[in-house]
């Protein structure tokens, strides 16, 4: 039930992307959701430490961008 909810939040965060771009997102949480639960609280820990939505995610992305590129199939 927690991977299904995971993943529509992720959906209607994403919307706004081309399809493809979508479809590479929500296959690499489909390959590993607990790493993207990882990275929401760690996004969480920054917001909570003073940064912006906007910034504490950059950060994180940023630290993580080689297991992201990894789980989108070594797109971007």
């Amino acid at each position: 039930m927690f991977k299904f909810l995971m993943k529509k939040l992720l959906a209607s965060q994403v919307k706004n992307l081309p399809k493809d771009q979508q479809d590479a997102i929500l296959g690499a949480f489909e390959r590993d959701p607990k790493f993207f639960q990882m990275i929401a609280d760690e996004i969480k820990k920054e917001v909570k430490a003073g940064k912006n939505q906007q910034t504490a995610s950059m950060l994180v992305m940023m630290k993580h961008k080689d297991k992201l590129r990894e789980l989108m199939g070594g797109r971007g």
